[in-house]
């Protein structure tokens, strides 16, 4: 017969549980509310009202939006700058990562000097505009890409995390005819799939998050991100830049519905990605953190 030893919960303990579960409901309130507005029905939604629960269901903000040319064209952006950005992101930053953790790499340490150099010191708004000016990439969905490849901070926690897989395996695959590439795919690859989830769900966000970088590289608004498109219409209050489904429908569907639509719609896909790829957060970035 087993038993199970229960903690007695004190004054303190309920306090800090009642204290987590106010704070959580405040945050929780506004993606609620943003939820809430979306879904009501038109005709019963009210100016300036708060409200939690639709009094009347509808997805009519939700019709609009996706009928607009441009919230279509900002979503193939954004999915194209994020697909195309995070395979790049994991193959340049785990290639340096793997390199450098071979001491006999000519100018390892000058390569490392440098990584770390750039987690200490950054050029700045103005170098990077001009660099990224003179590379003829501005208006270009490359400037997002090729700007943001990766970071020293990536950098140095791959690397210490590839550090920690065994050398003998890499040794036996040698041995077996496995010339560099081929250690690195067959051996390497496959036992660091954790921290590459970990970092493929780093990356993507950053990328479907970028808004700074796309306001000052994108002056064509048929190539905006679906977070320019968002600013257009929170900050700007800019309703037609949604694009134009018809007169009569935007008079039908309320604009304050429509950017709370918007702002759903360009949330939606890491809320559905993330669950899948959270357990691997902890395991993929902490494998490397810790040694002895």
């Amino acid at each position: 017969m087993s038993f199970v030893y229960r903690k007695k919960m004190t004054i303190g303990d309920w306090i800090n549980y009642t204290l987590l579960v106010l704070f959580s409901g405040l945050c929780l309130f506004p993606f609620l509310y943003v939820a809430s507005v979306s879904f009501t029905d038109p005709d019963a939604y009210k100016p300036f009202g708060f409200y939690l629960i639709p009094e009347k269901w509808s997805l009519a903000a939700y019709k609009y939006v996706l009928s607009t040319n441009s919230f279509l064209n900002a979503l193939r952006n954004t999915v194209f700058i994020t697909a195309v950005g995070t395979v790049l992101n994991i193959i340049v930053s785990f290639t340096i990562s793997y390199a450098l953790t071979k001491k006999t790499l000519p100018g390892r340490n000058a390569v490392m000097g440098l990584v770390i150099f750039t987690l200490v010191f950054n050029a700045g708004i103005i170098p990077n505009y001009l660099l990224v000016k003179n590379l003829g990439l501005i208006n270009s969905h490359w400037a997002l890409i090729l700007s943001t490849l990766t970071n020293a901070w990536s950098i140095l926690v791959i690397k210490s995390f590839l550090e920690t897989l065994p050398p003998e395996l890499e040794e036996a695959a040698k041995i077996d005819g496995s010339n560099d590439l081929g250690v690195f795919f067959r051996i390497v690859v496959p036992l660091s799939m954790p921290s590459i989830a970990a970092f493929t769900l780093f990356f993507a966000v950053a990328h479907w998050n970028t808004y700074f970088n796309a306001l000052v590289y994108l002056t064509d608004s048929k190539k905006w991100t679906l977070q320019l498109l968002v600013k257009s219409l929170v900050i700007d209050s800019d309703s037609n830049g949604v694009g134009a489904a018809g007169a009569s429908d935007e008079a039908v569907v309320p604009q304050e519905m429509i950017r709370m639509a918007t702002i759903v719609l360009s949330m939606l896909p890491i809320l559905v990605v993330y669950p899948f790829l959270q357990k691997y957060f902890v395991k993929g970035v902490m494998l490397g953190s810790v040694k002895g």
